[in-house]
């Protein structure tokens, strides 16, 4: 059982690697081992493209030919952090081809809840005479894959809270203009943050007054799709949230209208489940996961109509005499972390 975990651990660091390219398919990691070698890896390739089990697979066949490699991969166990997938799709079903190489036995983290699967890739392989073990390691792997069951589950995006705030609790400076809280490695991070997650969302204050970008500049990935609150459309054409960088949507009270990058949204009854509609829209453009790093006000909205999953805090040793509070939360802490002369404080809300 020890080693069945070390290899599982080895998929979960391997599913990661996936981040920011494979939504709104889950990240999942898959280790061929022989005779207590690994002989195969793989991860699952950007949308659209082979998965894990595929991917670790080629690689047996490209290390020792295709007669040598399919001969070793009937005496092999192949590890995998998620129920390989059992139905057509935009590539064909992980199940029947593991049940093609006639592998000894299958080691899988977690069952798949997607109605396509859930369970019936766990059967073909059973019905093909391979050894099936389910549950190594199964809440690390519901961890890594909290985008993809939390849009599943609830049919809305995996909703991230982001902030920093002050030794003592503040937020932004009273007046209308751009203070910087966080030190230069918390921000290099949060650019990593953005590179892992679909969209990122701003309200028309942080809009107005800091004038972001909200792209990734300082690492290497996708620009996130943006989305802004702005209900009476204040913010000017020329702002950088419109710049062709990436699609912007913008949740408003007024029109409805799709202009080469930018879709303007018109909610009715703008005001009334805000964050309910906004989110809802999202799921349906298939945006898996979302950073909220609006001002105190939106991040305020989510929390208290109970829509978010995970907070990130970063807390400087800046204190300052006056200026607006950091939002009001309660969660669990999961994580505590430096990053430079920050802290970093990481909760889930359940």
């Amino acid at each position: 059982m020890i080693r069945d975990e070390l290899y599982m651990h080895r998929c979960l660091q391997l599913a990661e690697m996936g981040a920011g390219t494979v939504s709104p398919n889950p990240m999942v990691g898959a280790v061929v081992v022989h005779d207590q070698q690994i002989i195969g890896e793989g991860y699952t390739s950007p949308y659209g493209g082979p998965h894990a089990e595929v991917n670790a697979i080629r690689e047996v066949i490209a290390n020792y030919g295709e007669i040598d490699g399919e001969r070793m991969l009937k005496s092999s166990t192949i590890y995998v952090s998620l129920e390989p997938c059992a139905h057509q799709g935009k590539t064909p079903p992980c199940a029947d081809m593991l049940a093609r190489y006639q592998l000894q036995k299958v080691v899988i983290a977690c069952q798949d809840p997607f109605a396509k699967v859930n369970g019936a890739g766990i059967r073909k392989l059973k019905e093909a005479g391979i050894e099936v073990i389910v549950g190594v390691l199964e809440e690390e792997a519901q961890w890594v894959n909290r985008r993809f069951f939390t849009r599943l589950a609830q049919h809305r995006p995996y909703v991230i809270l982001k902030w920093a705030q002050t030794k003592n609790g503040f937020f932004a400076p009273a007046e209308a203009e751009q203070r910087w809280i966080s030190n230069a490695a918390s921000k290099q991070l949060v650019h990593k943050w953005r590179a892992e997650e679909d969209a990122i969302l701003v309200g028309t204050r942080t809009a107005l007054v800091d004038n972001p970008s909200l792209t990734v500049r300082e690492w290497t990935g996708r620009d996130p799709k943006r989305v802004v609150i702005d209900k009476n459309l204040a913010i000017a054409q020329d702002a950088s949230v419109y710049s062709t960088d990436t699609d912007t949507f913008v949740f408003n009270a007024l029109k409805t209208d799709w202009t080469n990058h930018i879709k303007y949204i018109e909610l009715e009854n703008f005001d009334l489940y805000l964050p309910q509609n906004i989110l809802y829209q999202l799921h349906l453009m298939d945006i898996q996961s979302i950073i909220i790093e609006g001002g105190a006000k939106t991040l305020q909205l989510f929390i208290d109509a109970g829509l978010w999953d995970e907070a990130r805090i970063f807390t400087s040793d800046a204190q300052w005499q006056s200026g607006a509070f950091s939002p009001k939360f309660q969660g669990k802490k999961r994580q505590h972390l430096s990053v430079g002369s920050d802290a970093l404080d990481i909760y889930t809300k359940d």
